[in-house]
């Protein structure tokens, strides 16, 4: 799989967010989202942070409060999630417009210091949800877009705005990213060696992902030429919140095509690309 180049998207995706928040209501700002303990203002804060405590630590070199006693991948995502809801709690005395005023100036900031970024040097954080210690900039900073992208996301499907990023521009390089996560959730999962589990998600945002058993682990391929022993069709619509912990497993099982193996094909409803 090649390397994916996200930086260009940052500015469009910054630009949608604030024109979206600046269009809503009051009412708006309090309506619920898919994540349980977040109304549509708290993910806006949750973005907020994303871009403050980023510079912080990655350009200014503070870190702050510091990860203690982790001694697995739940004690990390124990770590964030307690990080994610204090910071959340404290903005609800800030008002909807200092948010977004906040949110376009360090946005830009943070664009601006991702741009000086090596693609191919070794990122400060590896990108744990695929299984990486040790990850390059380029998908350190693909895994920033998939963060930016699906969290608009939530504000919009909770007002009723989706389609902005539906579109092939924005959406297929948050797949192409959250698949890369593939190969570590079914590292587990036995197979035969050449054997090829394809995976199809269908418009919006389509695409091919083949991923092929090779002695004792699973590669990630952009095209293959063998038949595949399971076929794996997702709705694009549904996609991003299978892989976001967005949507019940039994819900999304309904909007799935399996054909060959089974069981093959349906550990991809437990995969997540996000720290969850």
């Amino acid at each position: 799989m090649e390397p994916i180049s996200t930086i260009g998207l940052f500015p469009v995706l910054d630009k949608k967010l604030i024109e979206l928040l600046r269009s809503l209501d009051k009412a708006d700002w309090e309506k619920q989202t898919i994540a349980p303990l977040w109304k549509v203002k708290d993910i806006a804060a949750h973005l907020l942070d994303g871009n403050i405590r980023s510079l912080s630590m990655l350009r200014d070199g503070y870190f702050g409060e510091r990860a203690e006693h982790i001694n697995s991948y739940r004690d990390l995502v124990d770590f964030l999630n307690g990080l994610n809801a204090t910071w959340v709690k404290a903005m609800q005395r800030v008002s909807p417009a200092v948010l977004i005023d906040l949110l376009e100036s360090t946005g830009k900031e943070y664009i601006d210091f991702l741009k000086t970024l090596p693609p191919h040097e070794t990122a400060t954080f590896p990108v744990a949800w695929a299984g990486e210690t040790q990850s390059e900039n380029w998908f350190h900073i693909a895994r920033e877009y998939t963060e930016k992208w699906h969290h608009q996301q939530q504000i919009r499907l909770a007002v009723g705005e989706t389609q902005e990023l539906y579109s092939s521009k924005l959406y297929y390089p948050y797949l192409d990213t959250s698949m890369r996560a593939l190969p570590h959730h079914y590292r587990e999962v036995s197979a035969g060696s050449g054997e090829v589990i394809r995976f199809t998600i269908t418009a919006p945002g389509s695409g091919d992902w083949y991923l092929y058993r090779e002695n004792d682990g699973w590669d990630l391929l952009e095209e293959f030429g063998l038949w595949p022993v399971c076929e794996v069709q997702i709705d694009g619509e549904i996609a991003w919140r299978i892989f976001t912990k967005g949507i019940s497993r039994q819900e999304a099982a309904r909007h799935l095509t399996i054909t060959g193996k089974t069981e093959l094909g349906e550990r991809v409803l437990d995969m997540l690309a996000v720290m969850a």
